[in-house]
């Protein structure tokens, strides 16, 4: 049977590893400037706004459509 280290068996010694790494890829990764950030979260804005409303568009006609087939199938 293998003899495991005391930092194996220390959890806050593995949070604490986790944590200096995760900050360590962090620091290596590439951050947006001020313009970049607001024209993707304007483009972002826009297409949610335009996928809602063609999804609401569509949903209001098909739903409509619904109900004329199923009156008509009802004979009223």
């Amino acid at each position: 049977m293998a003899t495991a280290t005391t930092a194996s068996r220390n959890p806050f010694r593995k949070v604490a590893l986790f944590w200096s790494e995760t900050m360590d890829e962090l620091r290596k990764a590439t951050w947006p400037g001020w313009t970049e950030l607001r024209d993707s979260t304007v483009l972002v804005i826009l297409t949610v706004l335009l996928l809602g409303g063609y999804i609401s568009v569509l949903d209001f006609f098909l739903g409509q459509l619904i109900t004329f087939f199923t009156h008509q199938a009802a004979g009223k």
